[in-house]
C-alpha cells in the first residue's frame, strides 16, 4: 500500500470508529476518543461523562467494544481505556450531543443554542461557536450561528487549539446538524498580546535597584576608610597654592615694559590734576603710570575718562 493510501485509510478508520462509539455510548455521555498505535497493539482512550456505563457490569460493555473494534476495523490487540471528563461544559462533543438532545425534546433552536453558548462561556472558555443547520422554521434549510468570545477559523491553530464536536438531531421535518467549537481557557493564542501600562514600565528600574545595592556596598566601605586616612597629605593643595604664587606674570610684564616705554617715548603725556598719575595713548589704547606701578600698563574705562 502506498504511503498516501495508508494515511487516508488511517483517517477513515479513526473517523468511522468515532461515529461507532458515539452511537453505542450515547447514554454514557460520549466525549470523544484518542487512538494511539504502538508496537504492542492499539491503545484507545474513550472520554465520557459516565465512565461506569462505558465499562459496564463486570466489564461486559468494554469487552464487547473491544471485540467489535478488532473484527470491524482489523486492529491487532486493541486496548480500550475509559476516562471521566470532569468539566463537560468544556468538551465540544458532549455539548453538541446535549444540544441535539434538547432540540429533539422540543426546545426552540434559538433557546437551545443560547443556553449551550452561555454554559460554555460560564465555564471559562476563551471562545465558543454554535452552528445549527437544517429545516429550522420552514420548508427551506438554513443556518443559524451563535458566537461569543474569540474563535479561530483558519490556519494551523485551528487544528491545535479548537475543540470541535458534531451531533445530529432527528425531527419530523428532517435532521438538524449541531456543531460546537470551543477554545479551552488555558490555551495561549499565537496572536495574543498584552499592553503594558506606564506604571509597570516605571516600576521596573526601582525593582532592580535593591539587587544592585548589595553589590555596591562592599565597594563603598574601603572608599570611606581611604577617605578618612589621607588627612596627612593635605600638602597637595598647599603645593597648588605655591605654584600659583610662583607664577611669573610680573617678570614677564617687567621684561616687556621697557620695550613699550622705549618705543613710544614720543607719545603725548597727560598729567592728572591732584595726583601723580600720568596717561598716554598708544595705538588707540590708553595707558597710565602711577605710584603703585612704575611701568606703563593699560587702564580701564579709557573712553569715558578721555572725554572728561
Amino acid at each position: 500500500m502506498a504511503i498516501e493510501r495508508k494515511f487516508v485509510n488511517d483517517g477513515y478508520v479513526k473517523a468511522s470508529m468515532d461515529e461507532y462509539f458515539a452511537e453505542q455510548l450515547n447514554r454514557a455521555g460520549y466525549g470523544g476518543m484518542e487512538l494511539n498505535r504502538t508496537p504492542m497493539g492499539t491503545q484507545i482512550v474513550i472520554y465520557s461523562e459516565k465512565p461506569g456505563m462505558v465499562i459496564g457490569k463486570a466489564g461486559k460493555v468494554i469487552r464487547k467494544l473491544t471485540r467489535d473494534v478488532a473484527t470491524k476495523y482489523n486492529l491487532e490487540n486493541p486496548q480500550i481505556d475509559a476516562q471521566e471528563v470532569k468539566r463537560p461544559e468544556l468538551n465540544a462533543q458532549m455539548m453538541a450531543s446535549r444540544l441535539a438532545s434538547s432540540i429533539e425534546r422540543g426546545w426552540y433552536f434559538r433557546k437551545a443554542g443560547h443556553n449551550t453558548l452561555r454554559a460554555v462561556m460560564s465555564a471559562g472558555a476563551l471562545g465558543c461557536e454554535v452552528v445549527i443547520s437544517g429545516k429550522l422554521t420552514g420548508a427551506r434549510s438554513r443556518v443559524e450561528k451563535f458566537v461569543n468570545g474569540h474563535v479561530k477559523h483558519s490556519g494551523h491553530p485551528v487544528q491545535e487549539v479548537v475543540d470541535e464536536g458534531f451531533a445530529v438531531a432527528v425531527k419530523k421535518l428532517g435532521t438538524l446538524g449541531c456543531k460546537v467549537r470551543i477554545i479551552q481557557p488555558d490555551i495561549v493564542l499565537p496572536d495574543s498580546f498584552r499592553v503594558r501600562e506606564a506604571s509597570e514600565i516605571i516600576a521596573e528600574p526601582s525593582a532592580e535597584k535593591p539587587v544592585e545595592k548589595p553589590v555596591e556596598k562592599p565597594a563603598e566601605a574601603p572608599k570611606k576608610e581611604s577617605a578618612a586616612k589621607p588627612k596627612a597629605p593635605a600638602a597637595a593643595p598647599e603645593k597648588a597654592i605655591e605654584v600659583v604664587e610662583v607664577a611669573e606674570p610680573e617678570e614677564a610684564e617687567e621684561e616687556t615694559q621697557p620695550e613699550v616705554s622705549e618705543d613710544f617715548e614720543e607719545a603725548e603725556l597727560i598729567y592728572v590734576e591732584g595726583s601723580e598719575e600720568v596717561r598716554r595713548q598708544v595705538n588707540g589704547v590708553w595707558q597710565h603710570k602711577h605710584e603703585s606701578y612704575d611701568y606703563w600698563h593699560p587702564m580701564a574705562r579709557v573712553h569715558k575718562e578721555a572725554k572728561e
